[in-house]
Formats: C-alpha cells, sequence, structure tokens
C-alpha cells in the first residue's frame, strides 16, 4: 500500500524567492537565468518550464529524483546565500511558483516558474549597478552577466536593467539593490518595466556616455600610436 502525499489546491500560486545568475542570448535577443547548483548548465526564461537536468523523461518534480526548479519561502534566506564568494555575482528573484510543485520544509521543488523581480547587488566596485555586463563567462549561446557601474562598463558587452526587463518579457522587473553587497534593499519606488521612467532613462544615459567615454580614449590611443610612427 501506498503513502499519497497530501495535495495541495491554493487559491494563489506561491510565491518563493532565490538566487540566480543573469544570462544574455549570442544574439542579445533575449534574456534569461540560470541557477547557481544542480540547474546551473542550463539558462531558462522568465517563464520557464522545469526539465530533469539527467535526461530522464519523466516530468519534474519527480519524487524520486532532485530535477525542477528549486525556491525558499523565506526572501532572507535566499539573501544570505548572496553572502558567499561564489554567488557574490548572483541576482536575488522572486518566483511565482506554476504547476506541480513538492513542499519542503525550506521551500519547493516544482514544475513551472515566472520570474516576477529581480535585484540586481551593487558593481564589484562598490557603486550602485546601472547595467549588466559581460561577466567573462557563460553557457553555448548564452553570456553570463554581472552586475556594473557606468564608469565600469567600458568596452564589454553589457546591457542597462531596463533592457534586461524588457528582453526578458513577462511583467519582467529589474531593481538595482542599494549597495553594500548581496542583493541589497530595494530602492523606495521602484518601478515595473512597462515603461522607462526618469531614472531607467538616466541610467541608459550614463551607459551609453562611459561607452562613448571608452571609444573616444581607445581612439585617443590610435591616435597616439599612429603620430609615434611618423
Amino acid at each position: 500500500m501506498r503513502m499519497r502525499l497530501p495535495e495541495e489546491r491554493p487559491a494563489e500560486p506561491p510565491t518563493g524567492f532565490k538566487i540566480a545568475h543573469p544570462m544574455l542570448s549570442q544574439d542579445g535577443g533575449r534574456a534569461g537565468f540560470t541557477g547557481v547548483s544542480l540547474g546551473g548548465a542550463l539558462p531558462y526564461g522568465v517563464l520557464d518550464e522545469a526539465h530533469c537536468v539527467y535526461g530522464l523523461r519523466h516530468r519534474a518534480p519527480h519524487r524520486r529524483c532532485d530535477c525542477g526548479f528549486h525556491c525558499v519561502h523565506d526572501r532572507s534566506a535566499a539573501e544570505a546565500m548572496l553572502c558567499t564568494a561564489e554567488h557574490r555575482a548572483a541576482v536575488l528573484l522572486e518566483v511565482t511558483v506554476l504547476g506541480a510543485y513538492i513542499r519542503f520544509e525550506l521551500g519547493f521543488r516544482y514544475a513551472r516558474q515566472r520570474v516576477r523581480a529581480a535585484t540586481v547587488g551593487p558593481c564589484a566596485c562598490g557603486a550602485v549597478a546601472v547595467a549588466l555586463a559581460d561577466a567573462g563567462w557563460g553557457r553555448p549561446g548564452w553570456r553570463g552577466l554581472a552586475a556594473s557601474c557606468a564608469g565600469c562598463v567600458r568596452g564589454r558587452t553589457a546591457v542597462s536593467l531596463a533592457t534586461f526587463a524588457r528582453l526578458g518579457g513577462e511583467g519582467l522587473r529589474v531593481r538595482a539593490g542599494a549597495g553594500g553587497g548581496g542583493g541589497g534593499v530595494e530602492p523606495a519606488g521602484a518601478r515595473p518595466a512597462e515603461g522607462p521612467g526618469v531614472s531607467e532613462l538616466v541610467a541608459e544615459a550614463a551607459l551609453l556616455q562611459a561607452r562613448l567615454d571608452w571609444f573616444q580614449s581607445q581612439l585617443a590611443r590610435l591616435g597616439e600610436r599612429g603620430s609615434g610612427k611618423g
């Protein structure tokens, strides 16, 4: 006789929190995320379905496997994971748990999810991030991104936070943390990604100016080399 797990039928889908690395497709047309542990090899979209990372044909989450999306109940528990050295470049995600799920003491393992919001930590220099820039690693067809201020973007492939939200779609909101490490505290009055506000336009302008300054410095160096040859 098999013991069946109790089934839940909530009026609204549960909410959870997790950390992940932001990703940008090779052609720059899509934004997504990749996990920091078991599912790190499989980038996923803002609205996506889980697949077994071992290549098995069963549906996730399977009771006898550890496949499926994972999240925790408490935001503070997810933020705590951002304190470790290997996860400092990750972002904090707020997700909606969709489809079948298995509830654990600390969180859920589940079939589908929608990423509702992403909170980006500070740049490596400590300044508030205005962009997500090429982090120097990736997956086939995808570039890993990390928080960057306008001064540190330089010539790297980068997108502003508002552009990343637009590329992700599905109503994704992307916010800059207040700085000081780990996802940080969301700034008051953060705007959703439906349309650019003043802060988003200022960030876009700062990113463009930083790129222009970098290209001008490169042109100046080329000019100095050319004049030296004469």
